[in-house]
């Protein structure tokens, strides 16, 4: 029984080292990126990099994408709109409505904030 755990564990581990071995080659797969010996590992050529689409192309995708929601936070160097609730009460309102409240609504509405 313990062997068959050594093993299954050995292969585990050779898959993820297999795995991890493979992931700075499938980095550095981009065209314009060639293997160097050198500290960062790579030399960058960026006139060997050729686009498909033109800058207006790229600029009408990305805000596609802001408007759908597609981009997620960090994505976009837009700030996301945040919908305004608008509370159609002034601050003075909900003071005054909370000094008003019985005691009764007060627990209600502690307990709800509480859980």
């Amino acid at each position: 029984m313990s062997q068959h755990r050594i093993s299954l564990s050995l292969a585990l581990a050779g898959v993820a080292a297999a795995f991890t071995l493979a992931l700075p080659g499938m980095a550095s797969a981009a065209a314009y990126e060639h293997p160097a010996n050198n500290e960062q590992g790579v030399t960058v050529h960026p006139d060997h990099f050729v686009s498909q689409k033109t800058r207006a192309q790229v600029k009408a995708e990305t805000e596609a994408a802001v408007k759908q929601g597609g981009l997620s936070f960090g994505e976009g160097s837009f700030p996301r709109e945040i919908p305004h609730s608008g509370s159609s009460k002034t601050r003075e309102q909900v003071i005054q409505e909370l000094r008003e409240e019985s005691p009764s609504e007060r627990e209600a509405r502690l307990q709800s904030i509480s859980g």
